[in-house]
């Protein structure tokens, strides 16, 4: 069957408010046609009765004279008008339903169908025996205890108590920890994420950004801000450590507590990465603040931690527990003063993990984990020449130096170097426990830090309370290089990058640059990090990797800063010529600035 047309219409009824204003309309349209035509007749009846009438005189006329009534009828026919055109007129619609047609599309059907897999089921009977209900009572007594442990940060968990535990069925608690555990990577990513989109612009910054006016400075340059890391729970704590993990170079670790003696309280350790600003990916709490902290480089989950109350501990990242894996005590030979820094070193003879920790108490301390218990060693003690006490019944009591910093070097295994509250420099060595082998008398006030050179084996540097940084060579008892930075200096660190790079930030909230093989007076870069109101800055590091240094402050902020590219300069290839890159040219360009100064007529820097 083929349809050509189709149409759909509907009738209007008459007495409808519709059919009445047809109605109307049409009836006005049929009185104005009657009026119209009325007049047309009676001019076409007047028309003919003239025309009659001029017939029957021309007739008589005919009769009487002949050819003259022609000549008169011809002139009379001449002279009559045209008769006027009539309009059709549209016949109206007699029926009493008016007629009305529209046409729409019609939509066409779809079906949607979807599947889902069926929940799973599962059947479940058991009898509710009077012992069943004891075990579920106890089970739940267990629960609160173990909940209430928790709670309590000096409780630890005994060993009969973890057998236990493995040897029990999981609790539903557990089970939920469990599906928590499943989701939480993702989370992290998505975290991430999120992240990278909010801090979008700091991120280009990190990657791209290139600050183009150095060309205009003049060697100087500038720091630029990128992230800046807080957590709400270490907002009354000072910055007391920094240090970079080896293996994740955007992972870093914070270490929280006070500088003041007459605040004393709980330590932090933060472990933040440059990934996720917002948020640390790791966070353990202390009962005394933390002093130092340092990443083993094999290892680089381990932590050695030093706390304000003397003691020392391991923090292993794998396990998920907030308290660390190994601990000293009272019994195992803990320090009686503060522990200002750690230093982990390659394992012993019986590859046991061991480390090395400096304290006010004058004593240095070699550590080996044994059987998962903390074995101490005195290596030495720093006692000062001249010093003595009188005891009781007349004993001479020898006074101990205050250990305030120490750093072993690169190669020389054996050799380290211990800055003092007294202001001088001990040159030591594992081998020998009763004497040193060289003394500096480096600074006026407490040694905040010393450092080996990553590139060269004889330089290193300190910094003091006195307001100086000094580079030194362990062969010469005076300094290379003296700089007076107006302010007392919290921290110094040499970059990974370059043998004549270092940094050091001062009480005054600035942090300052300088690139001995481009200017040896001033630093290329001194700018202000921190408001001055009640906060200082009190350590700085490089990255390993990336040109970027972190600042702590007081406040327990940490701050990332973007270094510019004239406080990273390499040296420029010449024509026809390879720049060298390596250790070899590193320590030959620090060796001939080092050749400069120990000519006889210069002997210092500024």
């Amino acid at each position: 069957m083929a349809i050509h047309f189709s149409l759909n219409g509907n009738m209007i009824p008459k007495d409808s408010d519709e059919g009445r204003r047809q109605s109307i309309r049409l009836s006005i349209a049929a009185e104005k046609a009657p009026v119209e035509t009325s007049a047309v007749t009676s001019e076409e009846a007047e028309i003919k009765d003239e025309e009659s009438a001029g017939d029957t005189q021309a007739a008589e006329e005919e009769e009487a004279e002949g050819s003259g009534t022609a000549e008169a009828a011809e002139a009379a026919e001449v002279e009559e008008p045209p008769p006027p055109r009539v309009k059709e007129q549209k016949l109206a619609n007699q029926f009493n339903f008016i007629e009305r047609a529209s046409r729409t599309l019609n939509n066409p059907m779809r079906e949607r169908a979807c599947q889902s897999e069926p929940t799973p089921c599962k059947d479940f009977s058991a009898t509710a025996n009077q012992w069943k209900i004891y075990d579920a009572y106890v089970e739940e007594l267990q629960k609160m205890e173990r909940s209430k442990e928790k709670e309590k940060p000096k409780a630890q968990i005994t060993k009969k108590e973890e057998e236990k535990k493995k040897g029990r069925k999981l609790t539903s608690l557990e089970l939920q920890s469990d599906d928590i555990t499943k989701i939480s990577k993702a989370a992290k990513i998505m975290e991430r994420m999120v992240n990278q989109n909010t801090f979008d612009d700091i991120a280009q910054d990190f990657k791209y950004f290139e600050d183009a006016s150095d060309e205009y400075r003049d060697q100087q340059g500038t720091l630029l801000p990128l992230w800046k890391f807080q957590y709400d729970k270490t907002k009354r704590l000072a910055v007391t450590a920094i240090s970079w993990n080896p293996k994740y170079k955007d992972l870093f670790a914070v270490g929280y507590g006070s500088y003041d003696f007459m605040k004393q309280g709980q330590g932090m350790l933060v472990l933040y990465t440059l990934k996720n600003p917002s948020f640390p990916e790791y966070v353990f709490s202390s009962e005394s603040g933390i002093m130092c902290l340092d990443f083993h480089n094999d290892r680089p989950y381990l932590m050695a931690v030093g706390f304000y109350d003397g003691n020392v501990a391991i923090y292993n990242l794998k396990k998920a527990t907030s308290q660390p894996s190994y601990k000293s005590s009272a019994k195992s030979g803990k320090h009686t003063e503060p522990v200002w820094q750690v230093k982990w070193q390659k394992d012993d003879m019986d590859n046991n993990l061991n480390f090395f920790s400096v304290s006010s108490d004058g004593r240095i301390v070699s550590w080996t984990l044994v059987k998962n218990e903390l074995v101490h060693t005195d290596v030495i003690k720093l006692s000062v020449e001249g010093t003595t006490m009188q005891g009781p019944e007349g004993l001479q009591l020898q006074t101990l130096g205050c250990g305030t910093s120490f750093d072993f070097h690169k190669k020389i295994d054996y050799l380290f170097l211990v800055g003092t509250e007294e202001g001088k420099i001990y040159k030591c060595s594992k081998c020998y426990s009763s004497q040193f082998l060289d003394v500096f008398e480096a600074h006026h006030m407490a040694v905040d830090s010393v450092s080996w050179n990553p590139y060269h084996l004889k330089v290193f540097i300190s910094c003091s309370s006195d307001w100086t940084v000094k580079i030194w060579d362990h062969t010469i008892k005076t300094p290379m290089f003296i700089y007076d930075l107006n302010s007392a200096v919290g921290d110094v660190s040499w970059s990974p990058y370059s043998s004549t790079v270092f940094a050091a930030v001062t009480t005054d909230g600035k942090a300052h640059v300088f690139d001995l093989s481009i200017n040896k007076y001033e630093a290329l870069c001194t700018q202000l990090v921190v408001a001055r109101k009640k906060n200082k800055i009190t350590h700085i590091q490089f990255n390993p990797v990336y040109p970027v240094v972190i600042v702590g402050d007081e406040r327990g902020h940490v701050t990332s800063l973007k270094l510019s590219p004239n406080l990273r300069k390499m040296p420029k290839a010449k024509k026809g010529q390879e720049v060298k890159k390596g250790p070899e040219v590193e320590t030959a360009k620090l060796d001939k600035l080092l050749n400069l100064v120990r000519e006889p007529e210069g002997n210092g820097g500024k």
